[in-house]
């Protein structure tokens, strides 16, 4: 599919930001005052940023609001009320933990659940996609939560915590991509079935439907090169994981520290590029595209 960048920053930061919330409302840094303060804007710039180049890729961003309306069935419309739940009990929580040295414990708790909502909510809303057959397993959230978990610790300076998360996020991300790499030729899906013409015969493509692109194409064809994904991926996992766990076994210091964030960052920004860019869409098979 095509990687569209207001999606794959939104999804990236959000997480990170997402992730840094739930440590913090777990007291984990505990601190107060000016400290709290620092954390917390850092937590809610990254997932109020996410959130808000999101509606980027909306065709009508001015109605974004009616999301809120099909909770009963849109993930979307989930993820909307998870976030809004989540950034309001952390932000009661944040009020605590800075003007009054108190930690409200249930407010966290709370905050911390509803953070991590989110991130699974926003998982679902890819995962739950029988069409794009890669995204379509239980990996996606899966993903999207140890890289939200591991990536929070990191931000939060929980270091032993953020190893551990990080070998399992690494891990977790091969496992998605290996499974991904076959996951449409096992989804019993391919041409005839696309066409709805396998009872006639055996079913291959004569001409393309048509000469010109279209949105479908645009969006939802995009093909990467076996090389050059391979590439990006080893990036991806040593940015995303290697270099993070290499500068945290350093003697600590703040530049390390601020390093191994930067890494992950970019190591995530590269996996989530390659999480749509590798996403065959069914509707490929119908223009001889897969």
């Amino acid at each position: 599919m095509h990687p569209a960048p207001s999606v794959i920053i939104f999804s990236s930061f959000s997480g990170l930001g997402f992730g840094l919330l739930f440590w913090l409302g777990l007291g984990m840094p505990a601190m107060t005052g000016l400290n709290a303060f620092i954390f917390f804007a850092i937590a809610f710039a990254l997932a109020v940023g996410g959130l808000i180049s999101s509606t980027f890729h909306l065709g009508h961003p001015e109605r974004a609001l009616k999301a809120f309306t099909q909770w009963k069935t849109s993930w979307l419309s989930r993820e909307a009320w998870c976030a809004v739940a989540a950034l309001l009990l952390m932000g009661l929580y944040a009020i605590g933990m800075i003007f009054f040295a108190q930690r409200w414990a249930l407010l966290g708790v709370l905050g911390a659940v509803f953070s991590l909502a989110t991130v699974f909510t926003t998982s679902m809303i890819y995962g739950q996609l029988k069409t794009v057959p890669r995204w379509n397993t239980p990996l996606t959230p899966a993903n999207f939560l140890s890289l939200c978990l591991a990536g929070g610790a990191l931000l939060a300076g929980q270091v032993q915590i953020a190893l551990v998360l990080l070998v399992a996020a690494a891990a977790i991300q091969v496992i998605t991509w290996k499974r991904g790499d076959d996951a449409l030729a096992h989804s019993g899906t391919d041409m005839a079935t696309a066409t709805g013409l396998g009872t006639i015969g055996t079913v291959r493509a004569f001409e393309p439907p048509h000469t010109g692109t279209n949105y479908l194409l645009r969006e939802f064809v995009h093909v990467v090169g076996r090389k050059h994904a391979q590439k990006l991926r080893l990036i991806a996992l040593a940015l995303m994981a290697g270099v993070p766990i290499v500068l945290m076994l350093l003697p600590f210091h703040h530049i390390w520290g601020f390093a191994a964030v930067l890494a992950h960052l970019a190591g995530v920004l590269c996996a989530r590029w390659l999480f749509f860019a590798e996403a065959e869409h069914v509707v490929g098979l119908y223009y001889g595209k897969r």
